[in-house]
């Protein structure tokens, strides 16, 4: 154990500039191709998923599980009182979730931690496959959490720098995306704004506040995560200084 915590607390070398930004670049191009979205969005899903979960059972409400589809959407079920802040803190953790994992594993990467963050995905991992309740969302856990494993274990020490700059990036672009997608989805169908089913119109029905807040409020809290995150991911040295 003390050999393992050593490993977990101890700090890796700082990657090469180039690392970082292939690796954003790769992330973003991920995020913005419709099919490598269309699958990676999976681990989006989890994420999502997860903070449901987390805040659902923080709140004091009785988790049941998770489910994940194919069409990349998922479910947490928890039961409890149907209003109440608990209520309105669990269905507003959703969307906020991945951006602000990319923004803690931003914190980590920018204190040196590349191998106790590869661990705490794993760990993660581990909590979302032992909530999943539906065959194809263990499955995508597994997939997911193997991947992981496999570079925590195997890789080398630049090819874990590069993997996990890239999912740090990934949860922060990939956090952003599906905030875009409901906005869209929410201008397409004016009839949702009253009787849809997505979180924001959960929010409104709970809160009284217009779905169209609750939006906005999912995008300031992404893009202010991937400012905060790149602050934090790229090297001081290629900061823009500032002109004054």
């Amino acid at each position: 154990m003390s050999v393992l915590w050593e490993r977990l607390a101890g700090t890796q070398p700082v990657p090469p500039v180039w690392v970082v930004a292939v690796a954003g670049l790769a992330a973003l191009a991920v995020v913005l191709d419709v099919r490598a979205w269309h699958l990676t969005r999976n681990a989006i899903t989890i994420a999502h998923e997860g903070g449901h979960a987390l805040i659902s059972v923080l709140s004091g409400r009785r988790l049941e599980g998770i489910r994940l589809h194919s069409d990349t959407s998922g479910e947490t079920v928890s039961r409890g009182k149907r209003d109440g802040p608990g209520m309105v803190l669990t269905t507003f953790a959703g969307y906020v979730t991945p951006p602000l994992l990319g923004a803690g594993a931003a914190v980590l990467l920018f204190t040196h931690h590349i191998t106790l963050l590869l661990w705490a995905f794993l760990a993660l991992l581990l909590a979302a496959f032992v909530m999943m309740r539906n065959g194809f969302g263990l499955l995508v856990a597994v997939v997911v959490g193997a991947v992981v494993f496999g570079v925590t274990a195997y890789a080398s020490s630049l090819a874990q720098a590069l993997f996990s700059y890239g999912v740090a990036w990934f949860l922060l672009f990939g956090g952003l995306r599906p905030v875009v997608e409901l906005a869209r989805s929410q201008r397409r169908d004016r009839r949702r704004w009253r009787g849809g089913v997505s979180d924001a119109d959960q929010l409104a029905r709970l809160t009284g506040a217009p779905a169209g807040v609750w939006v906005t409020l999912f995008a300031l809290v992404a893009l202010v995560a991937i400012i905060v995150g790149a602050r934090l991911l790229v090297p001081a040295s290629v900061h823009v200084p500032s002109l004054r």
